[in-house]
């Protein structure tokens, strides 16, 4: 029996292989247009801004238990039972939208910010705020040129003379010697002065009437509490002057203290990197029980390993501080991690107990300051000797 043909037809191998080139096209062509696509996810942010574990960490604020729950239920329908009644699933739109235009709908400041200059200070966090703290009053780096910085300016020497009678008092009645260094102080911006302080200038820069006055006092008052610090008062602008490095390099300059410090000293446990803010007189000063303060502040860099556990031990300072002397604190604050002087790290990924304090603003006195030192290193203490023994 002839089997059933049909004649006369031949099979179309040319359309086949134009099918397979048209698909091999369109798969190259898709594959670009991928590429361009995870390239332009990556750059939405701009530069600065990485897969670090401060950006996981804001994502997942934003991320809800109920959302969660929703996108393990995808792979597991078991989780989804759990979910409440009239649960919607997470959208989508709002995020797509700010990787496409790097613009957040919640947040006017990442349109803003682009269009109005200096207005990028508003990019930073309030982690805790403060009594009257808010955007507005936040503090400012101050980033002079090396001549202003280096400049020759009078100052008197009324708080030189102070300290140097307290460290002989200290000296005369105290023995620290024999105990270890547990914390160290630094002051990367040590030039940092305060105008009630100096003579015929507007610019509050010094290269001996400064912050690291702050620091000395707080290195005697710590020992008081019989906690023992380690205060360097290097000249770290005229270093950055030696060098020929910018002032925006004067944490990498700091950096190389604090890592000496901490491999010659493995007993050191605390780290901080005091300042003052460039805010006015207004915003940095509190009156407690008829008493002027200069006013402190925290400053957390969310761009490092460490930013958790500093964050929790500003945290814990802050509340003592409200506790014992409500207002002393104007609070917590996220720097944004990009711009002048800014590298949203501040060395503390050294330590997972390293902290930048501003102490007062431009227009506090050093007397004022001192105060607030006083202050501060007691209720630090008092932390301090509890942190101790749950450690034994």
């Amino acid at each position: 029996m002839i089997p059933n043909r049909t004649f006369g037809k031949r099979p179309n191998y040319g359309r086949k292989k134009r099918t397979s080139l048209h698909m091999k096209v369109m798969s190259l062509v898709m594959g670009v247009m991928l590429i361009f696509f995870f390239t332009a996810t990556l750059t939405a942010f701009g530069p600065g801004y990485s897969l670090t574990s401060a950006s996981v960490h804001n994502l997942s604020d934003q991320l809800t238990v109920e959302s969660l729950v929703y996108i393990l239920g995808n792979e597991n329908r078991y989780f989804q039972q759990s979910l409440p009644s009239g649960h919607e699933p997470p959208s989508l739109t709002p995020l797509a939208f700010e990787l496409t235009t790097n613009i957040n709908p919640d947040d006017p400041r990442s349109l803003l910010g682009r269009e109005l200059p200096g207005f990028s200070l508003f990019d930073g966090r309030i982690i805790t705020a403060g009594e009257g703290a808010d955007y507005t009053n936040m503090p400012m780096e101050s980033a002079p040129p090396m001549e202003v910085l280096l400049a020759e300016r009078e100052a008197s020497t009324e708080r030189l003379d102070e300290l140097d009678e307290l460290k002989q008092s200290f000296s005369e009645n105290e023995n620290i010697d024999d105990l270890p260094v547990t914390v160290h102080i630094v002051h990367t911006h040590n030039r940092e002065s305060f105008l009630p302080e100096l003579q015929n200038t507007t610019e509050a820069f010094h290269d001996t009437v400064n912050i690291t006055l702050a620091g000395e006092k707080l290195g005697l008052e710590l020992a008081k509490h019989g906690i023992r610090a380690d205060v360097d008062t290097t000249d770290i602008g005229s270093k950055l002057n030696e060098r020929n490095w910018q002032y925006s390099q004067s944490y990498d300059m700091s950096r190389e203290i604090v890592k000496d410090a901490a491999e010659e000293n493995a007993d050191i446990e605390f780290f901080f990197d005091l300042h003052r803010d460039s805010q006015p007189r207004e915003m940095t000063t509190v009156e407690i029980n008829g008493v002027k303060y200069a006013q402190t502040l925290f400053v957390i860099g969310e761009n490092n390993p460490n930013y958790n556990e500093n964050e929790a031990l500003a945290r814990e300072l802050h509340q003592r501080m409200d506790e014992h002397y409500y207002g002393l604190s104007r609070g917590i604050f996220a720097p944004p991690v990009t711009g002048s002087g800014r590298n949203g790290v501040y060395n503390q990924d050294l330590s997972y107990n390293s902290l930048l304090v501003e102490f007062g603003g431009v227009e506090n006195s050093l007397e004022e300051v001192y105060r607030s030192v006083e202050l501060f290193a007691e209720v630090f203490s008092e932390y301090y000797w509890e942190y101790r023994e749950d450690e034994m």
